[in-house]
């Protein structure tokens, strides 16, 4: 029974919906969400849009001043660069989400054969866990291959992830062609991946 509460308790910190703290100026959309007990995680807006990026925005600039309560997920959210802007070659363009020509780029071609960018996936022959095909500084596609196949990703762990974050820095990971970038980041993609961890590190 105590596994079964505890279980119930854990899923409520990573699932709970937005909470205002203060009565404040907010957004339709966010109204929106809110009033239907929305995560932000589950942003009703088409994927990288306009008002998917904004909605992150409004709501990362309420949670810097302590006026809304987000679960654990979001939290990882809105501590990212998603939704923040920086200009390339003269464009501005969304951090986090990976560009070419002013387009989403998702495919690319590896030794000859078309793979998908930044979408990590298991790798049971080894000799790691995960594997993960990217673009470096000088435009080729690389494949970086992460964690330890003799562990398991144990982020709804506090004890374990707080320990995981110490040892590799996460906070200090923003390469994206490097092992340790993925590793802290593994649990965005948790469910193509087939990981119960809904937790980020």
């Amino acid at each position: 029974m105590k596994e079964v509460i505890k279980k119930i308790l854990r899923e409520d910190l990573t699932q709970r919906p937005m909470l205002l703290k203060e009565s404040c100026n907010i957004s339709e959309s966010l109204k929106h969400h809110i009033d239907n007990r929305l995560t932000l995680s589950e942003n009703v807006f088409r994927p990288y849009s306009d008002n998917y990026f904004h909605l992150i925005n409004e709501v990362r600039e309420l949670y810097s001043m302590d006026m809304i309560e987000l679960n654990k997920e979001d939290e990882w959210l809105v501590n990212t660069d998603i939704g923040k802007t920086a200009y390339y070659n003269g464009d501005e363009v969304w951090l986090d989400i990976p560009f070419r020509d002013g387009n989403f780029l998702s495919e690319a071609e590896y030794r000859g054969r078309k793979v998908n960018l930044n979408s990590p996936f298991r790798t049971p022959g080894g000799p790691k866990k995960f594997s993960v095909y990217v673009k470096n500084k000088t435009g080729n596609v690389i494949k970086v291959s992460f964690g330890d196949p003799n562990l398991r990703v144990r982020s709804n762990n506090p004890k374990a992830a707080k320990s995981f974050r110490a040892r590799h820095k996460c906070h200090t990971k923003k390469d994206k062609t490097t092992a340790g970038y993925w590793s802290c980041n593994i649990s965005r993609y948790r469910k193509k991946l087939g990981i119960k961890s809904s937790s980020p590190w």
